[in-house]
């Protein structure tokens, strides 16, 4: 009757653990949004984030800074120190399903109080023939110690599982650090091509006007002209100047920025200028927006991270409910070091099962579990926003191509129309039929052109860096 009415209160113990369990919701959920079924245009099957960047450049300069950076780069090498990071959590999780076997000895010594029930029956026992039991009881043990937590609920299989997700995540994440430093390479890159072609212009523009001021000053001497003419013509020189020495400065920094990218310490990069002038593909194939699932790392970074939220609060609701913990042992104890391996006598062994609640002050447990709950809609908000994350960036990188096309062509005429106008300019000065303002404008709007015409050349290959990163490509 005893152990039936034993089995009674446990079934109805851990009946009320299991009804108090039901209000620990799991099943979470937010708003989901539906990706469109085309980018800007029909988009197909195919897709550019499949190419190699290697093949997507075509650069081989370009490809021999990037491969140096994939060696070298810190942030990319923390990365992949993280995966390990992640590996060891693996490992350690799956070492939690298995019992723990430990070997070792100890020693030690003990003493009864007389007035105690060990006391009191050791003091007139033989411990040999003859011979009391000390007071002082020296107790040497040798052999091994196991402990088995069982999965019965699959908390640690939840663990597990959340591990292994998180290390593939983090897979994901180093991929993510490598698409981001092949554009980020490539960005700069053009940015210094684009510094290097403004140079040129700049540099050929003061030798000009060095010859219009030297002309300018003759003008003078003859009486064409006045002082008021040569002051305009010489400040329009020093101000070109002066934005030679910031480019000289920008074209040291961005230098050093690839070098540092790159890992290794300031030094001039290699380069070809012309380079930026070749024509940006007009025909990308952007493939399907649902492909953005499987080729973004972020993206895929994300949604493994979300798995790994809901192992997790599956973890955190099963330690509500009863665990139970087996102990073992076996090997030689005695109270002296000959008696040690004196077999059987000296064997001792023992095996201990228990299954135990989390009952009064489970503040933690409750704590724990709403960290792993709000950590899971977090989770499944940062999946939906790097989707729209995602879409929204490959749709802004085709409107910029396109609208980077026409405004190229708009700038190229603008570009030949002006160069056309400081020839009219200075030609009609010469006669004295246009003031030296006339040519003075002619020459800042030129050159303003000219930038702007490099402007958008820059901005069309930087565009399509970004689209190809946004489509999921360059790791």
């Amino acid at each position: 009757m005893k152990i039936k009415g034993i089995y009674v209160g446990l079934c109805l113990f851990t009946g009320m653990i299991f009804n108090a369990c039901k209000t620990l919701d799991t099943n979470l959920s937010i708003q989901k949004k539906t990706l469109p079924p085309s980018f800007y245009k029909v988009s197909d099957s195919s897709e550019i984030s499949k190419i190699n960047w290697r093949d997507y450049f075509n650069d081989p300069i370009l490809s021999g800074l990037i491969d140096t950076a994939l060696v070298n780069n810190h942030d990319l090498n923390i990365a992949i120190q993280k995966i390990e990071i992640a590996r060891a959590g693996v490992t350690n999780a799956k070492a939690s399903l298995i019992p723990q076997v430990n070997a070792g000895t100890n020693g030690g010594i003990r003493r009864f109080g007389r007035y105690t029930m060990d006391g009191a029956g050791n003091i007139a026992t033989e411990m040999t023939p003859g011979r009391i039991v000390p007071i002082n009881l020296p107790d040497i043990f040798l052999g091994f110690q196991a402990s088995w937590e069982i999965d019965l609920w699959k908390k640690l299989k939840s663990k597990q599982k959340s591990a292994i997700n998180q290390f593939l995540a983090s897979a994901e994440g180093a991929k993510g650090v490598t698409a981001s430093l092949v554009s980020d390479i490539a960005t700069s890159y053009y940015e210094l091509l684009a510094l290097d072609h403004e140079l040129e212009i700049i540099q050929q523009t003061i030798q000009r006007q060095k010859d219009a001021l030297e002309t300018i000053k003759l003008k003078k001497e003859t009486g064409r002209t006045n002082e008021l003419a040569v002051q305009q013509f010489q400040a329009q020189l020093l101000n070109t100047q002066a934005i030679e020495k910031e480019l000289l400065q920008q074209i040291v920094e961005f230098e050093n920025r690839i070098n540092f990218l790159l890992g290794r310490f300031p030094q001039k990069v290699e380069r070809v200028k012309e380079i930026l002038l070749a024509d940006v593909p007009s025909q990308i194939k952007t493939g399907l927006p649902s492909q953005l699932l499987e080729n973004r790392p972020d993206i895929r970074e994300a949604e493994l991270l979300l798995e790994a939220s809901k192992f997790d609060l599956k973890s955190a609701k099963a330690a509500f409910l009863p665990s139970m913990n087996l102990v073992a042992g076996l090997g030689f104890q005695a109270f002296k070091p000959e008696f040690l391996f004196l077999a059987p006598a000296s064997i001792t062994y023992q095996a201990l099962g228990g299954l135990m609640t989390p009952l009064i002050n489970r503040n933690a447990l409750k704590a724990n579990f709403s960290y792993a709950k709000a950590n899971q809609l977090s989770a499944m908000h940062h999946y939906q926003k790097s989707i729209l994350t995602g879409y929204t960036e490959v749709m802004n990188q085709l409107s910029a191509l396109e609208n980077l096309k026409n405004l190229h062509v708009l700038k190229k005429e603008q570009n030949s129309v002006l160069n056309t106008s400081v020839d009219m300019s200075t030609e009609l000065f010469s006669t004295g039929r246009a003031s030296y303002l006339e040519v003075l404008l002619a020459q800042q709007n030129s050159l303003q052109a000219k930038f702007e015409l490099i402007n958008v050349n820059k901005r069309q290959h930087i565009a399509a860096v970004n689209l190809y990163k946004a489509l999921g490509g360059g790791w």
